[in-house]
């Protein structure tokens, strides 16, 4: 088993369903990010909503920076399942 394969998910039911959680996780954080970045942006319009507007899109940047955390917990998840021989050669 090699990193990062897009062939990983279908290696076993337990992969699949790693691969399924995962996915629900990365579009619920990217959907997240990105609404609060159009909100951040919206308030921006008003100087009395600035401040909560710099909230949110720090929120949002954090929220950006989770999606590869995401998927490096997935290929390590897929690592604990039992293929490390795998990775070891090639």
């Amino acid at each position: 088993m090699k990193l990062f394969d897009p062939k990983n998910h279908n290696r076993s039911d337990q992969h699949r369903k790693i691969y399924a959680y995962c996915e629900l996780a990365y579009t619920l954080v990217d959907f997240s990010a990105a609404a609060l970045f159009v909100i951040g942006s919206i308030l921006f319009f008003s100087a009395t909503t600035t401040y909560l507007g710099t909230w949110l899109f720090l929120v949002g940047s954090v929220l950006f920076g989770l999606r590869p955390t995401i998927k490096l917990y997935r290929e390590l998840a897929y690592l604990r399942i039992g293929d490390i021989q795998d990775i070891a050669k090639g």
